[in-house]
């Protein structure tokens, strides 16, 4: 299980330098709206971040469209988390919100990768859907 969590914080990270990149190509090389350029990074990201889990971290080939819903709802899951807690943190707790993505950090990965490891990839979950 070890080598999964590395294997999953490693893409958790390429896919965050790509996030950005494409955040920062958009508004300042395009000139497009930064919310709309995030989401189009969020969605490349949760495209290549897919393949990339289901490969190379959990070593699982061919689960197909289910697989694919799932890790989507699972991420966007995420992504709501992600904005909660960010909201709470700063708008209500008046933290830095520099904590607040540091709370962020703590809360959505380690339970996205849960939820992945036992729903999302879990081969013998798939084949009952």
């Amino acid at each position: 299980m070890r080598t999964k969590i590395v294997k999953y914080g490693v893409v958790g990270v390429l896919g965050t330098l790509l996030h950005f990149s494409v955040l920062i190509l958009l508004v300042e090389w395009w000139g497009c709206n930064p919310i709309i350029s995030s989401a189009i990074g969020f969605i490349i990201v949760l495209i290549i971040s897919f393949f990339m889990n289901q490969r190379w971290t959990f070593g699982t080939r061919g689960m197909g469209r289910s697989a694919f819903i799932k890790y989507a709802i699972v991420s966007a899951n995420g992504l709501i988390m992600n904005t909660a807690i960010v909201f709470v943190t700063v708008d209500l707790l008046h933290w830095s919100y520099l904590i607040g993505q540091l709370c962020v950090v703590a809360i959505v990965p380690p339970l996205n990768f849960v939820l992945n490891y036992y729903w999302t990839f879990d081969e013998q979950a798939v084949a009952r859907t």
